[in-house]
């Protein structure tokens, strides 16, 4: 059986991504079929799309975001039955090709979906708030009190972090342009820094922890908003001038982290508890159909966007 995928023959821009039919896949040992119903948008798929990062050359089917529906299981999976509404994250980098109509994955890359979220809002947290949470929780342990620093608070990541932290019980200070700090403090935020006219390294002291979404410099900047013993966590991976940014951290007696995202069946639960208590919710800047993913693609490159840009797939 053949199913649509979004899929490219060359890197490039959007124009590089069309429509094609792909087979069906067929879910191996412990693993579900998904029909996914939405799926969002994360900068690691426009990068990809550009550069091919660390998937190499096309073809392939971008996408790790997944909310859908379970329609058959491989031997050996116990946990999920036909018409289980789910959502989770494929493995990344390799597992990427949520931009279809069905995806498979081990059935613990996925929980189940809590009835009062939509699949809308359910496909805009996987990644993104899976980063979060492994950033502030298991590497950082974020406990009630601390002072929290995350950088870029309105961007996918940001914005859930923001909520995150608040519900440990945590200070969060954010930096964001000032048009976004309403947004911020409806969600949580106790302190917020515009970028635009102030620089946060000036103004932001005695912090435990420091998310850092953005990279360049705001990584070596922030060292100076750490205390004694504070943990700074790189989302980016391009901070490789390891040697001076480990000297630095060595010396002022720090520790420095950093991570890519990984499939989390014990945080998916968490995420999900936390969205059915009403204490996590994605702010969502787009809702476009599979067909007009080149679209989502143009507007998540702008960088402007607050919050997800998601993908629904009709069926």
């Amino acid at each position: 059986m053949k199913m649509n995928a979004i899929s490219q023959d060359a890197l490039g821009g959007p124009d590089v991504l069309h429509l094609i039919q792909a087979d069906k896949p067929t879910p191996g040992p412990t693993e579900v079929l998904v029909r996914v119903e939405a799926t969002s948008l994360n900068p690691t798929d426009w990068k990809t799309r550009a550069t091919g990062g660390m998937l190499g050359q096309p073809p392939f089917v971008l996408g790790y975001d997944v909310s859908g529906v379970v329609e058959s299981s491989g031997v050996g999976q116990a946990l999920y039955r036909p018409g289980d509404e789910v959502f989770g994250m494929l493995k990344y980098p390799q597992g990427h090709g949520s931009f279809a109509e069905y995806v498979t994955a081990p059935s613990r890359h996925f929980v189940r979906k809590p009835a009062g979220v939509d699949h809308v809002q359910a496909a805009a947290v996987p990644l993104a708030g899976l980063t979060a949470w492994q950033a502030l929780v298991d590497l950082a342990d974020v406990r009630a009190g601390q002072r929290v620093l995350i950088h870029a608070a309105a961007g996918g990541v940001g914005h859930l972090a923001v909520q995150i932290a608040k519900a440990r019980g945590a200070y969060v200070i954010g930096t964001a342009s000032a048009a976004k700090h309403d947004f911020l403090r409806g969600l949580g935020a106790d302190e917020l820094v515009d970028y635009r006219t102030q620089d946060f390294a000036e103004v932001v002291r005695d912090v435990d922890v420091v998310i850092d979404t953005v990279g360049g410099e705001y990584g070596p900047r922030s060292l100076r908003t750490l205390r004694p013993g504070g943990t700074i966590v790189s989302l980016v991976l391009s901070l490789l001038d390891r040697g001076v940014h480990a000297e630095a951290v060595a010396e002022l007696g720090l520790r420095s982290e950093t991570m890519l995202v990984e499939p989390d069946h014990a945080a998916m639960r968490a995420l999900a508890a936390l969205m059915e208590a009403g204490r996590l919710r994605a702010e969502i800047a787009a809702v476009l159909p599979l067909a007009e993913t080149a679209k989502a693609h143009e507007l998540g490159e702008t960088n402007r966007t607050t919050g997800k840009i998601v993908v629904t797939v009709p069926h």
